[in-house]
């Protein structure tokens, strides 16, 4: 029997609570976990039972990434956090304020905020939790994000220093951090749980480095979040959670949440439509609306969005008459329709989506015109599909990315007689001097703070990753010109957004990609479960929320 049939075959014994109610507000829950039950009292209510995509063998909530990090904010908290709708909260912090210059910023800690087992959460646990995760030897995915800016993060990145220099504790209360350059949006960039708050004696040695297995619960870990891991069995794919009883935001309405791995998408739609599971980290199938209905993968807009990429200098990309004759060859309204006919996601003409310019920001959507792109491939150098190289789809991984890219070779097909087309489904094989054999690359772009500039500087600017390797060199320099300027603009400047418009337009001129879809943040969870929903970082907004029934 496979790891994923076991798991779903036992899921129903090792996932139970038998409950027993004492009176009000109390129950006693046993909790089979493992093969060992143990007791537990929790708060009268329910538990939600998360089906989990993947065997996850590392929990640390300093990674920065990958599936476990859906649920950093159940048990751990942030400096600030954005709610669905992409407005900031304070949290541990409870106000930021600027220098004159926007170089120094001064944080408050909220008095009341504590850890799990009653400790006050310092200064010092902060700076430390940042400390160790900038250290490379922690391996997270994305502290670039949140501490990039910070002077010294360089030095500490590169294994040279164990301290961001550039963060001060002048008193248990107060975090004040000095950056390498201005970056008047730097509030926004903290305002996650890339590096949660941790308490810092526990999560990092004294080499500065992280000590191994240092948030399980046998450990004596104590946590920051409004939930606090009580069980973890990474063999079995298993982890539990109860509410933190000293947690400094509002008391968790759950009595608990259970987190079972279930790595096949239809054993998981099964046992979710049984009523087994109610929740899922991350379930996307191509008949997710008609299997589990439309209120399981609704959800908020959030700024990502997914595109097909041009390697602008690659053959034939390389001829702008060709993309531009590509591009205009593809219905995009047939194009969301044959791979989300049913949502969430929603067609998008531009790379930018639900951060403030998206709207009215002067992006003229691509027409259209399958005669147009014909005269048009006419007339570039290649005269005409016949001398045309093969085009090679790579990230065409999934049903519905499937489902897209076959609907764009036919279109090709029909509309521009281009018969040569293959598509594979992993870009990691075709990294470095293999990417030049590639002319399209399916993939996603997106900011985790909401502001276009950052978007763009992450998108279409010289310096991204994407433009480097997707857009094969991509470079323009009215785009970077615009950028920069914008990036100095403070976050409520018009400026800001104006500049981010025109770096946008002038990107579209450059005929480099087939906008998809703005991408939809889904609950992943049924109609019963309230308070789950998302946001822009891919995290439940306001765990103690949520509810069901």
């Amino acid at each position: 029997m496979t790891k994923a049939a076991d798991s779903a075959a036992n899921s129903a014994q090792m996932s139970r609570r038998d409950t027993l109610k004492l009176g009000l507000g109390a129950t006693i829950a046993a909790s089979v976990f493992g093969g060992s039950a143990r007791i537990v009292v929790a708060q009268e209510g329910q538990i939600l039972k998360v089906a989990n995509p993947a065997f996850n063998q590392d929990w640390s909530p300093l990674r920065g990434g990958g599936v476990p990090y859906r649920w950093n904010s159940i048990w751990w908290a942030s400096p600030m956090y954005f709610d669905e709708k992409g407005e900031i909260h304070p949290y541990v912090f409870t106000s930021w304020t600027p220098s004159q210059d926007g170089k120094v910023w001064t944080f408050k800690i909220d008095p009341k905020a504590s850890f799990s087992d009653g400790s006050k959460i310092t200064s010092e646990d902060v700076k430390g939790s940042w400390n160790v995760s900038a250290m490379p030897t922690t391996k997270n995915q994305r502290a670039d994000q949140v501490l990039s800016k910070v002077a010294g993060y360089g030095e500490i990145s590169s294994g040279k220093a164990t301290e961001l220099s550039g963060v001060a504790t002048p008193d248990a209360g107060t975090v004040v951090v000095t950056l390498s350059e201005t970056d008047p949006i730097f509030f926004m960039r903290v305002a996650n749980h890339i590096a949660p708050i941790t308490k810092a004696s526990q999560s990092r040695g004294s080499d500065g480095a992280e000590i191994q297995d240092w948030y399980m619960p046998d450990n004596g870990a104590v946590y920051s979040g409004p939930f606090k891991l009580i069980e973890i069995d990474l063999d079995a794919g298993k982890l539990a959670f109860e509410p933190n009883e000293h947690f400094f935001g509002p008391k968790p309405k759950l009595a608990g949440i259970e987190i079972s791995s279930i790595e096949d998408n239809i054993t998981a739609t099964s046992l979710i439509k049984s009523g087994e599971f109610n929740a899922h980290t991350e379930l996307i199938t191509s008949t997710i609306v008609q299997d589990l209905g439309p209120e399981f993968s609704s959800g908020p807009l959030i700024p990502t969005s997914q595109h097909f990429w041009f390697n602008t200098s690659r053959a034939p990309m390389d001829d702008p008459k060709v993309r531009q004759a590509l591009i205009m060859a593809v219905d995009r309204e047939g194009l969301l329709k044959a791979s989300y006919p049913d949502g969430p996601h929603k067609k998008t003409d531009q790379v930018i989506n639900s951060v403030p310019g998206a709207e009215n920001s002067g992006f003229e959507p691509y027409p259209f015109d399958p005669a147009a792109a014909k005269k048009l491939l006419k007339e570039s150098k290649y005269g005409g599909p016949e001398r045309l190289p093969k085009l090679l789809f790579v990230g065409v991984s999934g049903p519905a990315i499937e489902a897209a890219a076959q609907f764009i070779a036919e279109q090709w097909r029909q509309n521009l007689g281009i018969t040569a087309v293959d598509m594979k489904p992993q870009q990691d094989a075709y990294a470095g001097p293999d990417q030049n054999a590639v002319q399209i690359f399916r993939d996603d772009v997106g900011t985790r703070v909401p502001d276009a500039v950052s978007y763009l500087q992450g998108s279409i600017a010289s310096t991204s990753s994407n433009a480097q390797n997707k857009l094969g060199g991509y470079k323009n320099p009215k785009v970077d010109a615009a950028l920069a300027e914008a990036s100095t603009k403070a976050a409520d400047d018009p400026k800001r957004v104006a500049l981010a418009q025109e770096a946008q337009t002038a990107f579209r001129e450059d005929w480099a990609f087939i906008p998809w879809y703005a991408q939809a943040m889904s609950r992943w969870a049924t109609k019963e479960v309230k308070g789950i929903d998302k946001n822009l970082d891919w995290q439940v907004a306001r765990p103690w929320e949520i509810t069901i029934g």
